[in-house]
């Protein structure tokens, strides 16, 4: 409604007395009508999403930014590394850009590769980075996980990969076909990308280097396939979770 009526999102109660025209009540009827017939996410309808308080440009191009990683950018990171400490971040498979944004505001002395290997993706998250003026310190590289890198390391990786497997694709509501299936999609057991990121990132990790990774609903299934890896299993305030964390010397040791 706010979007439809042009209005902040401030929540004032003055916002709430003010009065609706016709043409704007029309405007939120459209907009909620195409919401329940199409299934069309919320945010593919107004184009804007927010995550870790930034303002972040979506279109189907994108997956919707929802990570539960918002809420440990926001504590930067702590108590897991210093945060002053933290000279270069990778984001791997960035989508719109969120991570690797909220982690350059978050981390003013740090530099943040964004990786995607969607051409389409990477459009959108340059849009968001020039937006946030943060094209100094986010540079975007087209690379399927880690191929493109080199012999690049970082204080800390986070990644939020596909992690859904073939059953649970297909069981998914409507609105998740409005999504890119690149983005989700990650072979019969939803692990695809995760194997990857564990068996390559230790290469790309500085001592005492933290691996982030969002896996969701495929935590179980990662628990049973690599049980000799000491997952630490975040929670948060707000809700989420499937997030681990492991640091270089713990991945380097199995």
């Amino acid at each position: 409604m706010l979007h439809a009526l042009g209005l902040p999102h401030s929540l004032t109660p003055a916002l709430y007395r003010r009065r609706v025209g016709r043409s704007g009540e029309q405007r939120v009827r459209e907009l909620l009508a195409r919401r329940i017939r199409e299934r069309i996410p919320a945010a593919y309808l107004t184009g804007v999403t927010w995550f870790a308080g930034v303002r972040i440009e979506v279109d189907a191009r994108v997956l919707i930014p929802r990570s539960p990683i918002a809420e440990l950018i926001e504590r930067r990171f702590t108590p897991w590394i210093e945060p002053h400490q933290v000279r270069r971040v990778l984001d791997l498979g960035t989508g719109s850009g969120c991570i690797a944004i909220a982690c350059a505001r978050a981390l003013p002395h740090a530099r943040v590769d964004a990786v995607d290997i969607s051409d389409d993706a990477l459009e959108v998250a340059r849009r968001n980075v020039r937006r946030h003026r943060l094209a100094g310190r986010v540079r975007l590289i087209r690379s399927d996980h880690f191929s493109a890198l080199g012999g690049a390391t970082y204080d800390i990786i986070v990644a939020n990969p596909p992690y859904v497997g073939a059953r649970e694709l297909a069981r998914l509501p409507p609105e998740y076909r409005h999504e890119p299936r690149v983005a989700l999609a990650a072979g019969r057991s939803g692990l695809d990308s995760v194997q990857i990121i564990l068996a390559q990132a230790v290469r790309h990790l500085r001592p005492r280097g933290l691996l982030i990774v969002e896996v969701g609903n495929s935590e179980r299934a990662v628990r049973r396939r690599w049980r000799r890896l000491p997952f630490v299993w975040l929670e948060f305030e707000r809700g989420g979770g499937g997030v681990f964390l492991l640091t270089r010397e713990q991945l380097q040791a199995h």
